[in-house]
C-alpha cells in the first residue's frame, strides 16, 4: 500500500538517506504518516519520536521538553543535554544531543524523528545548535526534520555539502500547476520580491484600503498553512481574541473585494478558506508566486541528478531574486522573512560558485562568491573561497585586500579578529607574493 500510495519504497528511502546525517520530509498530511512508517520500517531497533507542541519555543524550551519525554521512555537519558541545556550556550547542547543519542545507540543505527518542526524559530541560536550537533553525530545516527521550510538555512548548506537529503518534495502539493479545466479560473500574480505588488488577470491591484489589508495579503500568499492562532499572534497580540477576530474579517473581506472587482463578474473570490482548523489558498483562484518559484527552483537544485540541471535550476532562482523581499514594509514578520530569503538567496549564490568552482571556471566561480558577500559579508567561509580563487590566479594584492576586509567586518560586528585557517591562508599568500 506505502509503494502504491507514494511510489517510493523502503528500499527507496534507504539508499537516498544512507549515509546522511539529516533527513529532510515535507510534512503534508496526506504523507508524513507513510513516510514515518518507511521510518520504522528501515530502523532496525526502532525510532525516537517527539512533536514539537508550542508556538515559537525557545531553544532551551523545546530541547528541555524533548529531553524530559525521551527520559521517561528511555529512563536516564539525556544527562549531558541536560548539563548543556543550563549553560545556555547553543554549540554545547548540539554536541550534548549527540553525546547522548551515541550513548543510546551503542552501534545500533537510530533515527531522532522531530515532528512539527515548522513551529520552532531558525534563528542564528538554532543554527549554532544544528551545525555542532551534525558535526558530533556518529556513523549510526541521524537526524529526520519534518519542516515545510526545507530552502532555509541552514538546511540548504547541508544538502549541498552532502550531509542531508530531502524526501517528498516531489509529492508535494502546488495550488498553482496547470490543469484541464471545464472553466478558466482567474490569475492572481503576485511579486513580493521587491516593494511588492499584485496582479488580477493583468490588472494591478492599486488600492488596498489600506495597510493591513495588503499585509494580511501577503502573509496569507507567504503562509499558504497557517491557523487563526498564528495569524492573531503576528498582526494583533495585544487585542482579545473577540477584537482580533472581528478585525480580521474586516480585513479579509477588504481582501476578497479587491481580488473580486479586478475579476469583474459580479462574484465573489476568497484568497484562502477555512478548512481542518487551517487557512489555506481558495480554489477559485489560480496563484503565481514568485517567492514559491524561488523556493521551489531551490528545492529542486538540492535533489538535482546532474551538474547541468543543478545550475539551471540555481540560475533560475537568481534570476527571480529582483530585490529584497518586501523592501518597504517593516512589520517583524516581513523583517524576519526577509532576513531569511536574503540567507537563502547568498547560499544560492554560493553554491552556484562552488559549482563553478568544481568545474575549475574560476572567474565564474569568483563573480558568485563576491556576490553572496554583498548579502552575507560575515560569512569568513566565504571570504576564504574568494582569497584562495585569488591565489590561483596569482591576484595577490586582492587577496591580501580580501583579508584586510573581513578583519575590519569581524572586528566591527563581532569584535573578534579573523580564525587561525584564515590567518595560515594570508600568511600562505604573504609567502608567495
Amino acid at each position: 500500500m506505502i509503494s502504491q500510495i507514494t511510489n517510493v519504497t523502503v528500499a527507496d528511502f534507504e539508499q537516498r538517506s544512507e549515509g546522511k546525517k539529516v533527513i529532510l520530509l515535507y510534512p503534508w498530511t496526506n504523507y508524513r504518516t507513510v513516510f514515518l512508517a518507511h521510518l520504522l520500517e528501515s530502523v532496525d531497533k526502532g525510532l525516537l519520536y517527539y512533536r514539537i507542541v508550542d508556538e515559537n519555543p525557545s531553544l532551551e524550551t523545546w530541547l528541555s521538553a524533548m529531553l524530559a519525554e525521551l527520559d521517561q521512555v528511555l529512563e536516564g537519558w539525556g544527562t549531558n543535554l541536560q548539563q548543556a541545556i543550563e549553560s545556555g550556550k547553543p554549540s554545547q547542547m548540539g554536541e550534548a544531543l549527540a553525546a547522548d543519542l551515541a550513548q543510546y545507540a551503542k552501534d545500533n543505527r537510530i533515527i531522532l524523528f522531530i515532528d512539527e518542526f515548522d513551529r520552532v524559530p531558525l534563528n542564528g541560536k538554532f543554527r549554532e545548535f544544528i551545525e555542532a550537533a551534525v558535526a558530533a553525530l556518529g556513523p549510526d545516527i541521524q537526524l529526520a526534520f519534518s519542516s515545510r521550510r526545507l530552502t532555509f538555512e541552514p538546511w540548504y548548506r547541508m544538502v549541498a555539502d552532502g550531509e542531508a537529503c530531502v524526501l517528498g518534495t516531489e509529492l508535494r502539493k502546488n495550488d498553482g500547476m496547470f490543469t484541464v479545466e471545464p472553466a478558466a479560473r482567474p490569475q492572481l500574480e503576485v511579486y513580493a520580491l521587491g516593494r511588492g505588488y499584485a496582479i488580477v488577470n493583468g490588472q494591478m491591484i492599486t488600492n488596498w484600503d489600506g495597510a493591513l489589508p495588503r499585509n494580511l495579503f501577503f502573509y496569507f500568499m507567504d503562509n499558504p498553512l497557517v491557523t487563526r492562532d498564528e495569524i492573531f499572534a503576528t498582526f494583533w497580540p495585544d487585542l482579545s481574541v473577540k477584537e482580533a477576530t472581528n478585525v480580521f474579517h474586516v480585513t479579509k473581506r477588504k481582501i476578497s473585494e479587491r481580488i473580486s472587482m479586478k475579476v469583474g463578474d459580479g462574484k465573489s473570490y476568497e484568497l484562502t478558506m477555512y478548512s481542518g482548523g487551517f487557512y489555506t489558498p481558495g480554489e477559485k483562484i489560480v496563484r503565481h508566486y514568485d517567492v514559491a518559484d524561488f523556493q521551489d527552483s531551490i528545492d529542486r537544485a538540492m535533489i538535482a541528478t546532474s551538474d547541468e540541471q543543478e545550475k539551471a535550476l540555481l540560475a533560475e532562482a537568481i534570476e527571480l531574486y529582483k530585490a529584497p523581499y518586501l523592501q518597504t514594509v517593516d512589520m517583524p514578520w516581513v523583517v524576519e522573512r526577509r532576513d531569511q530569503l536574503r540567507q537563502l538567496y547568498a547560499q544560492t549564490l554560493i553554491s552556484m560558485a562552488r559549482l563553478h568552482k568544481r568545474r575549475n571556471e574560476l572567474d565564474h566561480a569568483l563573480g558568485y562568491f563576491i556576490r553572496a558577500l554583498k548579502e552575507t559579508p560575515e560569512r569568513e567561509d566565504i571570504h576564504r573561497e574568494v582569497m584562495t580563487i585569488y591565489l590561483k590566479q596569482e591576484m595577490f594584492q586582492d587577496a591580501r585586500r580580501q583579508y584586510r576586509t573581513l578583519e575590519k567586518i569581524l572586528q566591527e560586528t563581532l569584535g573578534i579578529g579573523p580564525s587561525r585557517e584564515t590567518r595560515e591562508l594570508f600568511d600562505l599568500i604573504a609567502a608567495r607574493s
